[in-house]
């Protein structure tokens, strides 16, 4: 049924019948989008809003963007999944590994939980060990062991993790080491002691919004290389944004295992994971041998029509000025939500990198978990709210900066700035 048949209110009332909490667990449950042009996204209501959501990152480029719909219309003519290899997806892993530094072979999958998933399955079979090392704060998508000290809300004892959901067996917990992100002291430390028992090291190079102090990846990237410790990063959210060859070639330092998602599926679903040819060779039946072998299967992987939009995404970041636009347009947000909170003399910290980042409300530097969750709530809760009322979306926790974002819309997010500052003011 065509959803233009159906209101704004009945859509809501239909969601929360239908649906656990009234959404699908990502956007509030009040909020229909019904499409997206460049920057912009319009509701079920008729409001239309300048967009740092972006689908929570995917749509870098823009929402519908020419190239990207013209791709898959001629893609949707031949054909929308197979369970077989496709000239798409063949030509999206050749991509992959022309941009991202540590690439040499890629595993596609459907989402970014299933990728960090086998990141670590990759680490634990490639070194004969059980034991996973992540950050505290760190988010690896949904799965178990990613579900590991995501946002606790106590300090754990060292290195014991803190399950984030129910419905996690206790025995998750004796396979996962948590440290403090940007301390490296305190990773040698849990590295040094328990570095016999590690399979790996998984990391966001860049943790949600916290950019790595300097030398902490570099330091990192030397540990596991003493301790012959696989290192992955998890780039689902950075690769393609930070720049073409996501983080690693941001930062500088490069790991033996990326994954990969969000913007290389062009807003279809699709993610992977990419490292060096003696890591994923497991993945090979035939080169990897009995007992070797790590199978890894999935209905809709490499599908065609997100290899499809994911190389015509790409085709057009390679494209010209793309990363200039970008950060200059982040740029220039962050210069204008710093200048408006200053103005309205509003304690803030604006942290991150100029493609991806966010306010929060403390007069303490970001450097780690524990120190962004010091950020008030109430007032960040204020701010979205003041920001969505006067036609800008974001993230509870992000601004997503796209290449499509206009003068326009930089101007109009600024003048929310300004109206949100004034407002969190007089919460003080």
């Amino acid at each position: 049924m065509d959803q233009q048949t159906h209101s704004d209110v009945v859509l809501r009332e239909k969601a929360r019948a239908y649906l656990p909490g009234g959404s699908f667990g990502n956007a509030g449950a009040d909020l229909v989008i019904v499409e997206g042009s460049g920057g912009r996204v319009r509701d079920t209501a008729g409001r239309e809003y300048v967009d740092f959501l972006l689908g929570s990152g995917p749509m870098l480029i823009g929402h519908r963007h020419p190239e990207v719909i013209e791709a898959v219309r001629q893609q949707l003519e031949r054909g929308t999944t197979f369970f077989a290899n496709s000239a798409p997806g063949i030509l999206l892993a050749e991509a992959i590994c022309e941009a991202m530094p540590c690439a040499e072979k890629v595993r596609f999958t459907s989402s970014g939980s299933e990728a960090t998933l086998y990141a670590m399955r990759a680490m634990r079979a490639f070194r004969g060990r059980s034991k996973i090392l992540k950050f505290e704060g760190g988010y690896h998508g949904m799965n178990d062991y990613s579900l590991m000290s995501l946002a606790p809300r106590r300090r754990s004892n060292g290195i014991e993790p803190i399950p984030d959901s129910p419905g996690i067996p206790d025995a998750i917990r004796g396979e996962m080491l948590i440290a403090p992100y940007n301390d490296l002291d305190a990773v040698t430390a849990i590295v040094e002691e328990h570095h016999d028992a590690l399979a790996g090291v998984i990391v966001e190079a860049f943790q949600r919004v916290i950019p790595p102090r300097p030398g902490f990846l570099e330091g990192l990237r030397a540990l596991t290389e003493r301790h012959d410790l696989p290192l992955a990063f998890d780039e689902v959210v950075t690769s393609f944004r930070f720049a073409y060859g996501g983080a690693q070639e941001f930062y500088g330092v490069v790991p033996d295992l990326c994954t990969v998602g969000k913007v290389v599926g062009g807003g279809f679903p699709l993610a992977g994971l990419a490292g060096r040819e003696e890591i994923m060779t497991q993945f090979d039946a035939d080169a990897a041998g009995e007992g070797g072998f790590l199978p890894q299967i999935g209905t809709l992987s490499g599908n065609p029509i997100a290899a499809t939009a994911g190389l015509a995404t790409l085709g057009v970041l390679r494209e010209g000025d793309a990363y200039t636009r970008l950060f200059d347009n982040g740029r220039r947000l962050m210069e204008g939500l710093a200048n408006a909170m200053r103005s309205a003399g509003v304690e803030a910290q604006i942290c991150g990198e100029a493609c991806l980042f966010d306010i929060v409300f403390t007069g303490q530097p970001i450097v780690d978990y524990w120190s962004w969750e010091s950020g008030d709530k109430g007032k960040m809760a204020h701010f979205n709210k003041v920001l969505r009322d006067r036609g800008v979306i974001k993230g509870t926790s992000k601004f997503y900066v796209s290449v499509a974002h206009t003068q326009d819309d930089i101007d109009h997010a600024i003048e929310a700035f300004e109206a949100a500052a004034a407002e969190v003011a007089g919460l003080s």
